[in-house]
């Protein structure tokens, strides 16, 4: 045996990024074993096990010392199994059995079966930036997904018995494919707003609503297709830009809930069940993962039956909501999660449902009906952008199979927008700049929506509409905002450069409160 001590790079993850560590391993004589330091956690010090079995397994000597292991710096907390592969890396190299050319410019990361294999962990592509943005190569399983070997080097390994040949001649991740086709949705292929019959109205609200990045509330009695349509969304959303690509996959990735090959670029939709914890709706738990909120990042984040949600958890997603990120104060720290999500939310006007449905008599006490939709909280609403009445389509509608907008049709009509805010940005400057720039002339106030009304192009009589209607509404300030913005994108939608009075009134209509008075 050669050096007395060897160093080897890995990782761990805190929130979605990875921190590096170093892995520094001693040997010493006297009783044979590992000593693991440096406030390894308790899958950390299973590595013990997996790396003795893992090392015999692929025909290895397991030397008869102590091993000391410091993994430094010592005061960050290390979780997880990706120490697994360093490690037996390090002893390895120590005790001679591998060449130690090479381990100086790379980083490993992987979890070891007790037959030699090296399996992947969670948070790859973390790891792969952290290894980007250091300059060095990553070293990890050969089945890891979503690994993209632009702008970082990365080797592969299936068991430890192939660094017998130097770590020079390992090979380079296998291609991933992909697909672009924003028409199947993850988990649901196949679907298409022409299946949704007589709900035209709804599906108008969805597209403006997709155009602009709006929130929206749907309210209905049972089996309105207020499901159908919420699932439908992510096909006439445009698909995911390089930039959000590599955002989803890092959440996901982090969470340890890879995305399926193919559809990487068909924005998240992630719909939990309504009894859902705070925790697992914003993230937490030990270690620290990310809640549904940020695993619909630059996606739909669809609440069904909203008002069955418990209060604590709906009352959550407010500060998101605005702040577009996630900060969980821990212990240890803080950690930050990306939460960047279009809210699509269904409720029943009702506890029975049947509030406002001619075809049905609704049971429920005016005082029942209060404290179901009191649940929601008007904090909440005032954040949703758009509130729709979904309607109970007839039957000869549903039987008969009548023709409407189909997903082709809208996705027309959110490509034709967005290219017009395209347009007006690369014409007139970008909208928010300006509307910035104006916050910073009055002392770092948000300016009002007649304010930004004059940013969005809102022509004399449009401008009118919204002072009177915000009046007449006693419109806060947050509302008149997002009221301004529907505004502007169903102008988009309707391709006109200038905002009109017609636009500001259908926008106005969006601003109905739950239910049907």
């Amino acid at each position: 045996m050669g050096a007395s001590t060897v160093m080897v790079a890995s990782a761990c993850l805190r929130g979605v990024e990875a921190l590096p560590i170093q892995v520094e391993i001693a040997v010493s004589s006297g009783l044979p074993g590992f000593s693991i330091v440096g406030l390894p956690g308790t899958g950390v010090m299973d590595a013990r096990y997996r790396v003795r079995c893992a090392i015999k397994a692929c025909g290895y000597t397991m030397p008869r010392l102590h091993f000391t292991i410091n993994l430094a710096p010592a005061e960050i907390k290390k979780t997880g199994t990706g120490f697994d592969l360093p490690i037996a890396v390090g002893i390895l190299a120590l005790s001679g059995q591998i060449p130690l050319e090479g381990l100086g410019d790379r980083i490993f990361v992987g979890e070891l079966g007790l037959a030699g294999e090296v399996c992947p962990t969670r948070g790859m592509v973390a790891y792969q930036m952290l290894a980007r943005r250091t300059g060095v190569t990553l070293v990890c399983s050969r089945d890891a997904s979503h690994l993209r070997a632009s702008g970082c080097e990365i080797q592969t390994l299936r068991s430890l018995g192939e660094l017998r040949a130097g770590l020079s001649n390992l090979p380079g991740p296998p291609p991933i494919v992909s697909s672009s086709d924003g028409m199947d949705v993850e988990g649901a292929k196949g679907l298409d707003f022409a299946d949704v019959y007589g709900q035209e109205g709804a599906k108008r609200a969805l597209a403006i609503a997709a155009a602009g990045g709006h929130g929206l509330l749907m309210v209905g009695p049972p089996g309105s297709g207020k499901t159908m349509l919420a699932k439908r969304l992510p096909t006439i959303m445009e698909p995911l830009k390089d930039e959000e690509l590599e955002e989803v996959l890092l959440v996901s990735s982090v969470a340890g809930q890879p995305r399926p090959s193919g559809l990487e670029r068909v924005r998240p939709f992630r719909a939990p069940h309504h009894s859902i914890s705070a925790g697992g709706l914003v993230g937490g738990g030990r270690p620290v993962i990310p809640g549904e909120i940020s695993l619909a990042h630059r996606g739909v984040l669809f609440l069904d039956e909203l008002p069955e949600f418990a209060t604590n958890v709906l009352q959550a997603l407010r500060q998101p909501m605005e702040d577009h990120v996630v900060r969980l104060v821990r212990v240890d720290g803080v950690y930050t999660f990306p939460c960047d999500f279009q809210l699509i939310a269904a409720a029943n006007p009702c506890p029975c449902g049947h509030l406002g449905d001619p075809g049905h008599t609704c049971t429920c006490s005016a005082a029942r009906i209060s404290q179901y939709q009191g649940r929601i909280g008007g904090p909440l609403m005032d954040r949703i952008d758009m509130h729709i009445d979904v309607r109970r389509p007839s039957s000869d509608l549903v039987i008969n199979g009548a023709v409407g907008m189909s997903s082709t049709d809208m996705r027309g009509l959110v490509q034709g927008a967005h290219d017009l805010r395209d347009w007006r940005e690369r014409t007139w400057g970008s909208d928010v700049a300006r509307a910035a720039d104006r916050a910073a002339d009055q002392g770092g106030q948000v300016p009002s929506g007649v304010a930004l009304a004059d940013e969005l192009h809102f022509d004399p009589g449009a401008r009118s509409c919204l002072e009177g209607v915000s009046k007449r509404m006693a419109l806060g300030a947050r509302a008149i905002v997002k009221m301004t913005k529907v505004s502007r994108t169903i102008a988009d939608v309707e391709q006109s450069q200038n905002v009109t009075r017609d636009h500001v009134l259908e926008a106005c209509s969006y601003r109905n409160r739950l239910g049907v008075k």
